[in-house]
């Protein structure tokens, strides 16, 4: 399972229920080929949220039969905000709402815990960094990419040359709160949707599951009054729904086109700025059936503007590996800071 000889990297990703770990090799090589998980524990407060991430790296250690002396550093990936040190937001977020976790350094805490080099990404961050180098390979570092990820919130990531861009407090690639032009995404009359942030028409109040729940399914219940779901709880219609996009349903059809054209939007932006060789689009509606997901990419690149040059260089491609993206990416970053 394990080139005795080598030294390898681990790689953590943390959510709000689970944690994920990996094993990656000084060669590039993947040693756990499927997901590994165990609680968060984030619920519990940070101590109780390190002290699981510590019994996650030491069972896949154990897993993957490696000897603690092997392993070099260790990726850590969250949920953001959180500055490019690893430092929780002061205002907190959605996984880390208890006041405990406001300024926590949890990169820090479990460098601490296990001894070893700790560097840190947040998720989105994270996942961006693997696809962009599962997708180009050796020539990873001589190509750029941008990515969407969509789930509770959107995240995103932009890679320039192998590297993930963090900016000067950590939170460069923060796309779910780029305000975009919203003609050709509302229907008439629609309401203009508000982030939890605050920001009208950013991209986060569309396409999201919190933008679906809050600002999308409020209007789209009226088009459609008698439909199954509006007699659900709204937050539990909103999970639900993608079950429904699978099948074609016109309402959730209507929702998800308007979240696909909302990062088309996106995307457009992002080639103005950064004219990337890739456009990856990750999260909860990749991990849908083979013709919905499919189906929501090519909406997207329908609806990204690019110019013709622009369309001969670029591809869209969707995250692999779905939620081992995350500790995957994290274990890359790790591997790129230990090889320098």
């Amino acid at each position: 399972m394990r080139t005795p000889a080598s030294w390898v990297v681990v790689g953590l990703d943390n959510g709000g229920t689970c944690n994920n770990a990996t094993v990656l090799d000084a060669t590039g090589q993947f040693l756990v080929d499927r997901l590994v998980e165990n609680p968060s524990r984030v619920q519990d407060g940070p101590e109780s949220a390190v002290e699981a991430l510590a019994e996650a790296f030491t069972g896949i250690l154990a897993m993957t039969s490696t000897p603690l002396s092997l392993v070099r550093a260790v990726g850590l990936d969250t949920p953001g905000p959180a500055s490019a040190d690893g430092v929780i937001s002061s205002k907190g977020s959605t996984n880390f709402s208890q006041v405990s976790w406001h300024g926590f350094d949890i990169r820090g805490a479990l460098q601490a815990r296990i001894g070893l080099p700790v560097i840190y990404h947040n998720d989105a961050n994270a996942a961006a960094l693997y696809a962009h180098h599962r997708h180009f390979g050796a020539d990873a570092a001589r190509r750029s990419s941008v990515a969407a990820i969509v789930g509770t919130g959107l995240g995103g990531g932009v890679v320039e040359g192998g590297k993930v861009i963090s900016g000067a407090a950590g939170m460069a690639g923060e796309l779910g709160h780029v305000q975009i032009p919203l003609h050709g995404v509302l229907e008439e009359g629609q309401p203009v949707p508000v982030c939890n942030c605050g920001f009208e028409g950013d991209v986060e109040s569309i396409a999201s599951l919190t933008g679906i729940a809050k600002n999308l399914l409020p209007y789209w219940f009226t088009r459609f009054p008698d439909h199954p779901l509006a007699a659900e709880p709204i937050g539990s219609a909103a999970k639900m729904l993608r079950g429904y996009g699978e099948k074609e349903d016109p309402l959730a059809l209507a929702v998800f086109a308007q979240q696909a054209r909302a990062i088309g939007k996106l995307f457009t932006i992002a080639a103005n700025f950064t004219d990337p060789a890739a456009y990856f689009l990750g999260g909860g509606v990749v991990e849908a059936a083979p013709h919905f997901r499919q189906w929501f990419l090519n909406t997207v690149r329908e609806h990204t503007q690019l110019r013709r040059e622009q369309q001969e260089a670029a591809t869209f491609a969707l995250v692999p590996d779905l939620d081992m993206a995350g500790a995957r990416g994290a274990a890359v970053a790790a591997l790129e800071t230990v090889s320098g």
